[in-house]
């Protein structure tokens, strides 16, 4: 379980232990918040395609699917 810091969420660096369609790295541009200020989803960006995929934040925890930096 990859432990986040909410504040630190934006801009930061992660790998897929998965690729699919050669996206391995990507980029955090975009947080999405709610009416209460707490972040709901966030926006990853491939660092190759450019493609943006919007997943919920808490995914980025589970340590079998991403890892935090680009390895």
């Amino acid at each position: 379980m990859n432990r986040i810091n909410p504040a630190k969420l934006l801009n930061s660096k992660w790998s897929a232990n998965q690729p699919q369609r050669r996206e391995r790295h990507f980029i955090v541009t975009r947080l999405i918040r709610d009416v209460d200020d707490r972040i709901v989803a966030c926006d990853l960006e491939a660092v190759i395609s450019r493609n943006i995929y919007q997943v919920d934040w808490q995914q980025l925890r589970d340590s079998s699917n991403w890892v935090m930096g680009w390895k």
